[in-house]
């Protein structure tokens, strides 16, 4: 009998389903981490988010892509009465991560997450005797979470930015 490594039954067994390797909820763009704790769960950042990704999770916000992507719109900072956000920063210093069961790594082909990223970061080379598999590109990618969604297996999440081109 082979023994097969499965991430996503590591995760079930270990309590962690999310797909995201960071351990805290990735914070809406330009909202400074060491502020957080001045949050007074108002909501103002949710309410006026027009794709809906600012949700409030454990009296804080943070960002789910599962519906959208993040526009740089900057109504959240706007609306932050308390001024937790800061514009000098980077605004979403996150990168996407491909895990183990993204379909072209079985060999199915599917490209939706290079068809969503309006930055053209993620691409898919050739390679000699195997699948194209994803590739991003740090550099370009904004950390949007437009790939996200649209993924039918789940295979992306955003996480705190690493390495300059992150293959699958």
């Amino acid at each position: 009998m082979t023994l097969r490594f499965d991430p996503a039954r590591r995760r079930f067994l270990t309590g962690r389903t999310s797909q995201s390797v960071s351990d805290g909820p990735l914070l809406p763009p330009w909202l400074a981490p060491e502020k957080l704790a001045h949050c007074t769960a108002c909501s103002a950042c949710v309410d006026v988010c027009p794709t809906g990704i600012v949700e409030m999770q454990h009296g804080r916000p943070a960002l789910s892509f599962a519906s959208g992507e993040c526009t740089f719109c900057g109504a959240c900072a706007e609306a932050c009465p308390e001024n937790l956000f800061d514009r000098e920063r980077e605004a979403l210093p996150y990168r996407p991560q491909i895990a183990a069961h993204c379909l072209p790594r079985a060999g199915i082909d599917c490209q939706a997450c290079r068809d969503a990223c309006p930055q053209e970061a993620i691409r898919f080379p050739p390679r000699r005797g195997g699948p194209f598999l994803p590739q991003v590109t740090a550099s370009l990618c904004t950390g949007c979470g437009a790939c996200v969604a649209p993924c039918p297996v789940s295979a992306i999440a955003l996480a705190p930015m690493a390495e300059e081109t992150c293959d699958a």
